[in-house]
């Protein structure tokens, strides 16, 4: 058996600090963009706000991007990482021995979360290019009209899908040292306005984000929830990128981000007391704290920032967007896709099918909602489910894994209360655009469950046979010189763990349907491991030197490359003597002694004779019609260039008894 080849721990250096604040704080880092705008707007602008209302709002965000953000992420959920790797996925990875249903929260979860990556292009883009309205030069340009905004938005968001296939790793590098740039520029406008104002310090005090809940100043009551919880949306980021960055460079750079974010939040606050009375203010549409509070020179630098951080924020949230779409496939809960590594940056794929789903919603939704305020409906909605979930799974994590029941459970009832809550909150943005967030995860879960489901189903109908009973078949048909040789090496793809086992359907394809004969017969597995970066194989030539059952260990995080690590496979046993040598005598290279490659894959097909339930023959015929819409699996296993056949079989559930015919003849009827 191979070793495993442990991924690097990624060590703290300063360059890696400034990578993470690049990759890893894009969306959390532009929540003051919109989020006292948010609150502002839902208590009815700025003409009926009070001290204790800005006060009480400040409070509410500080202390939930310290309790989500810091204590729940940075604290206690890096700590549940699956060998450096984190994420909703990579969790479930670690708790999914302790039940079975287990796989519905993290489904759930990572479908809130795909939809997340859908709805923050369309929000941070958007909030950007309507701050050049506070530009008077630009405002005039513009107009009060939101068409130019929406055409400017679709523009750079089209632009930003379009570079994922060529892959961001040039421009990757410098999304460290804007993300840092643009944190210095939050504090610097931040304490700008807080030196007019220091009092504003007071919003410290939790005393004031309980009181504001109940005060009559709060006129949107207990739902500003909703709006105080954009301000930690790219919490689960923080964690579901740990992988990418080292656990260790993110508790460095995370304090620098959380006190800019707060120094900007106060500013903003202090700005506001300073100006609440400022009538000629209220006239102003989609009036923004974050941009006012800047000095009218400013704002430009700030539109311009601002737009940079919101495609960062975009960009991360995409390339995560393929990640989990890969994890979800390596786990069985999506459809295999095809998949490229545009670069050499480590993680970093593009999956030409997602890329152009994503582009297609974030669109839809930015035609939709036109305005930022609308879409911040619909935004946090979404994630506060994700949040949900993943601590429902730590809390299984930390009990059964960890051994640690009671706190466990006070984590469980704390966070799990105060995120509920939150999620209530936001549920009073539903009809406002908050069913568009929900109807993108549930169209996700529903691809999950189905995939799933059918899965279940495929696997319990399949009928396996012990390969020992066919060697002796096997072995006179590769002596067979009645048939011709088809291929050196004919390779089938399978999925059951046992090695001595093999289903009936692929040695139905070789003796039965036009017998296939060979060199060397493979019958490869593909297991995928818990851990995310492990390379191993084991195999078994059952006393042969032409039949070999190959289990391929893989971490849920490599690419199948089967065809590469097959050939490495096939070399390393032609030169311990395990396999013949295959001489080539005709190549435009130098003959070598691995022969030629032959896969085959079995495909599955629903009959209408199948005795299943209206439930199952719905699971697999949708399965099957995403698996069409997905396209072939054998870009997924990189065969694409390979020399390839896929056969098709009836999926044999259970048939249904038919009837006989009767036969006629001339004296029984016509």
């Amino acid at each position: 058996m191979r070793k495993q080849e442990s991924s690097a721990k990624i060590p703290v250096s300063l360059g890696a600090v400034l990578i993470s604040i690049g990759v890893v704080y894009g969306d959390i880092g532009t929540s003051p963009m919109y989020v006292m705008k948010s609150i502002i707007y839902g208590n009815g602008g700025l003409a009926h706000v009070d001290e204790e209302l800005i006060l009480g709002s400040l409070s509410l965000v500080i202390w939930t991007v310290i309790l989500l953000t810091t204590v729940k992420y940075v604290l206690i959920a890096m700590q549940a990482d699956n060998h450096g790797e984190g994420g909703i996925f990579s969790l479930y990875s670690l708790v999914k021995k302790f039940g079975k249903w287990l796989i519905v929260p993290a489904m759930i979860g990572g479908a809130a979360l795909l939809a997340d990556g859908v709805l923050t292009p369309a929000v941070t883009v958007t909030t950007a290019i309507e701050g050049l309205r506070s530009i008077p030069a630009m405002h005039s340009l513009l107009g009060s009209g939101q068409n130019k905004i929406v055409v400017i938005t679709l523009i750079i968001i089209a632009g930003l899908f379009l570079v994922q296939k060529a892959g961001t790793s040039s421009i990757g590098k410098a999304f460290g040292p804007v993300m840092t740039i643009w944190f210095f520029f939050l504090a610097a406008a931040g304490i700008l306005n807080i030196s007019g104002n220091p009092l504003i310090f007071r919003a410290l005090n939790p005393l004031w984000a309980v009181k504001i809940l109940i005060s009559p100043a709060n006129h949107m009551g207990f739902m500003i929830l909703g709006s105080v919880f954009l301000a930690t949306t790219g919490a689960e980021a923080l964690y579901s990128d740990m992988g990418h960055v080292g656990k260790g460079n993110i508790y460095i750079s995370w304090p620098f981000v959380k006190i800019c974010l707060i120094l900007n939040y106060l500013g903003q606050g202090a700005w506001l007391m300073g100006n609440q009375k400022q009538s000629a203010l209220y006239s102003i549409p989609d009036m923004n704290p974050f941009f006012q509070m800047l000095p009218e020179g400013v704002r430009p630098l700030a539109v311009l920032l601002g737009a940079m951080a919101a495609i960062i924020a975009s960009q991360a949230l995409i390339t995560g967007s393929f990640t989990l779409v890969s994890e979800a496939s390596r786990l069985d809960l999506m459809p295999h896709m095809q998949i490229s590594y545009p670069s050499k940056t480590k993680g970093q794929l593009f999956i030409p099918l997602v890329n152009m789903v994503i582009w297609f919603f974030c669109s839809i939704v930015v035609l939709y909602f036109q305005t930022s305020e609308h879409m911040e409906a619909a935004y946090g909605l979404a994630i506060t489910l994700t949040m949900l979930m993943t601590t429902l799974l730590l809390f299984i994590y930390l009990k059964d894994e960890k051994k640690q029941k009671i706190p466990a459970f006070i984590f469980l009832v704390f966070f799990g209360g105060l995120e509920g809550t939150f999620f209530i909150s936001s549920l009073s943005k539903f009809s406002r655009g908050g069913y568009v967030a929900l109807l993108i995860a549930l169209l996700l879960f529903g691809i999950m469950l189905v995939w799933h489901r059918g899965t279940a189903i495929e696997a319990s109908q399949a009928v396996c046979f012990n390969i020992r009973d066919y060697l002796k078949q096997l072995g006179k048909l590769r002596q067979d010189v009645e048939y011709p040789m088809q291929t050196d090496n004919l390779v089938y793809i399978t999925k059951e763990p046992e090695m001595e086992e093999l289903d009936r359907d692929i040695l139905y394809s070789i003796l039965d349907r036009k017998p296939k004969r060979a060199q060397a017969y493979w019958f490869v597995t593909i297991k995928v491991t818990d851990e995310p970066y492990t390379r191993e194989y084991k195999v078994e030539n059952f006393g042969t030197d032409y039949i070999f059952r190959v289990q391929l260990r893989l971490g849920f995080k490599v690419d199948q490359r089967v065809n590469v690590y097959l050939r490495q496979i096939v070399e390393e046993l032609i030169t311990s003597g395990e396999l013949p040598s295959q001489q080539r005598e005709y190549s435009v290279y130098e003959p070598g002694e691995v022969g030629d490659f032959e896969f085959c894959l079995i495909r599955k097909l629903l009959v209408p004779e199948s005795d299943i339930t209206a439930s199952g023959r719905a699971a697999v015929s949708l399965k099957y019609a995403i698996r069409h819409i997905a396209g072939s699996p054998a870009r997924w296993y990189g065969l694409e260039n390979a020399s390839l056949m896929i056969e098709y079989v009836p999926l044999f559930i259970k048939m249904k008894t038919l009837r006989p015919l009767k036969r006629l003849t001339e004296e029984t009827g016509k």
